[in-house]
């Protein structure tokens, strides 16, 4: 069997077929658009508002495609035109060319349906002249069948968005993929604050080996600069310092739903200082478990 498959005329191999499909639908309110988030942070493609006549065609196109598409979550809306209740014949469809989705279906009570609804002052996409309470009688009515032949039943009702986010994430994910990722950046301050940090250290306090002549022309990333660096007072409290502060916020990080957290060390030009400061904050956070890798913003822009 070859990738192509042009036409897909014949069902694939299911020894072969290496795409993890998995179809979202459910009560509107019910919380898709999280579930949609969530398995984003996983690693899954999500198409959003899917027709459900184009589930195969997706299928098929993720096969194809192969690389980050093998992994492809379909989000389906009943606000749809194209939606219709027969998703027990879309998934057998499915099954019969290879394919094993895993359908997850959203739900939560009338009640908290009703006051989400209210919250946000929107109608229920099926009340039209009706109360909110009629278009959630409605939609259930459509979606009875999908609710029965799903896989997964996922009740919001006392669910608040980050517990959410775990539930899937604990059904879809892996372990590494609910990890922080840590991103230690060197920069220098004359070149301006990077944006996007959530911490910014100051390095500025250590003496500067750029007054050093043997150390000028060297970088943080050498062991003459690097042990200049931390061997000067205070150098090692400030890491080590960091370094505690960093791992003991990280779990309250991941809880609220943060996957990448940057920390920023800086000194004037980004050379010396702070490319030894990150370096050896980042071996310390891996020697703590976590997940950090180092990067230099401004070394070499001198």
């Amino acid at each position: 069997m070859t990738e192509s498959l042009p036409e897909f005329a014949d069902a694939v191999d299911p020894d072969e077929v290496a795409t993890d499909l998995v179809v979202v639908t459910g009560v509107s309110g019910g919380g898709r658009s999280t579930v949609a988030r969530a398995l984003e942070n996983v690693g899954f493609y999500v198409v959003d508002n899917l027709p459900q006549a184009l589930m195969l065609d997706m299928a098929q196109l993720a096969f194809q495609a192969g690389g980050a598409a093998r992994r492809t979550a379909m989000v389906l809306d009943v606000r749809s035109r194209a939606f219709s209740t027969d998703l027990a014949g879309a998934v057998r469809a499915l099954k019969e060319r290879g394919f094993s989705p895993r359908v997850v279906f959203v739900d939560a009570d009338d009640e908290v349906l009703i006051r989400r609804f209210e919250s946000v002052r929107r109608s229920h996409p099926l009340q039209g002249d009706g109360r909110l309470a009629d278009g959630i009688a409605a939609e259930r009515k459509l979606l009875a069948e999908a609710r029965e032949q799903s896989d997964v039943i996922i009740d919001t009702s006392h669910l608040n968005v980050n517990q959410l986010r775990r539930r899937v994430e604990e059904l879809f994910g892996g372990e590494d993929v609910r990890k922080l990722r840590i991103t230690v950046l060197s920069f220098g301050f004359k070149y301006g604050l990077p944006p996007d940090a959530d911490y910014v250290l100051d390095a500025r306090f250590l003496p500067n080996p750029f007054w050093v002549p043997d150390l000028r022309d060297h970088t943080g990333l050498e062991d003459a600069v690097s042990k200049y660096v931390l061997d000067q007072e205070g150098a090692s409290t400030f890491v080590s310092t960091y370094a505690g502060l960093i791992a003991s916020t990280a779990p309250g990080f991941e809880r609220e739903g943060k996957r990448y957290l940057t920390v920023a060390v800086g000194c004037t030009g980004g050379k010396h200082r702070s490319v030894a400061i990150t370096e050896e904050l980042t071996a310390q956070l891996r020697d703590m478990r976590l997940a950090a890798h180092s990067s230099h913003r401004d070394l070499g822009r001198e």
